[in-house]
């Protein structure tokens, strides 16, 4: 497994593999990776016949009151995982490369980056769009791999990739969660033993809204109240928001139309969790879209 610390030597690396007739699919981390990590880059395995994984917390994508500080990292753990998962090469950049002195472009998606948690979090689009195009630039590959549990930047990339006409497929792989349904997430290690129990409050809420909807409830107020009264009968619980919006627009709807998303942003302590899945009004079988993050 090739470890690559420069920005020039992934791209001739990358050049090489091109040149050489390779498939490169890309997935892009901040590290300290979980199983739902590396079941995206099962899933890019299939796409492609060369394997780049990022490892780069991005400074720019987070609030000046968030945790770039307190981030977890696990550098040597990290390393050993993709090596067990035959990994090709691991692009391990630092802050001043990407950002050096003087930088001042940023790739803003607009519509997109306005709601759900673009609300609470303002700039953090712009950070995760603007490292993505870099990241691109640099690994060049034919296909990435991005998380559904983060389903609003797996929507801002793809309209990324449409504006800026990158000639690179984007495959939105299923979230996956812990055996109790706990999204799997990089932060679920803040949580206290305690929080973790009230942190089950997401998914119930997801279990919840399945089964009003199999029950023919399609009013998004009524199951939005239903869930709130849930979520705050935990202790440790702060909603951030709770919306009912359509999957390509993410613009909020008040009536559940053949597809929509159910996303959910909750602070448990001082962790903030985010989840979602998507009601499909005429479907008899709802299948949660089990999906987990990158990024």
């Amino acid at each position: 497994m090739n470890v690559i610390k420069t920005i020039r030597e992934m791209q001739n690396w990358s050049d090489k593999m091109r040149m050489a007739g390779h498939i490169i699919g890309f997935v892009p981390t901040m590290g300290f990776l979980h199983k739902g990590h590396l079941e995206l880059m099962r899933i890019a395995k299939q796409h492609c016949d060369t394997l780049v994984v990022s490892i780069f917390v991005n400074p720019i994508q987070f609030g000046p009151e968030e945790d770039l500080k307190t981030y977890p990292r696990d550098t040597h753990g990290d390393l050993e995982k993709l090596r067990k998962l035959h990994v090709d090469a691991v692009f391990m950049p630092q802050s001043k490369d990407m950002y050096p002195h003087g930088f001042q472009t940023e790739i803003q998606v607009k519509s997109l980056s306005q709601h759900l948690c673009g609300r609470s979090r303002p700039g953090h689009f712009t950070g995760v769009a603007t490292v993505v195009t870099k990241l691109f630039n640099i690994t060049k590959p034919h296909v990435a791999v991005f998380g559904q549990k983060d389903f609003q930047q797996l929507q801002v990339i793809r309209r990324l990739i449409i504006d800026q006409n990158m000639d690179i497929k984007i495959i939105g792989a299923p979230i996956v969660r812990e055996p109790d349904g706990l999204a799997m997430s990089s932060r679920n290690s803040y949580l206290s033993h305690e929080e973790r129990k009230s942190a089950l409050c997401l998914k119930q809420s997801i279990d919840m809204a399945h089964k009003m909807l199999k029950e023919g409830v399609i009013d998004c107020k009524a199951i939005k109240t239903k869930i709130k009264d849930l979520i705050l009968s935990y202790p440790f619980t702060q909603i951030d928001y709770i919306t009912f919006c359509n999957t390509n627009t993410l613009e909020e709807v008040d009536i559940l139309k053949d597809e929509t998303l159910l996303a959910m942003a909750v602070r448990v302590g001082k962790t903030r969790l985010i989840d979602n899945t998507v009601l499909r009004k005429n479907m008899t079988d709802q299948a949660d879209n089990q999906g987990s993050g990158g990024l």
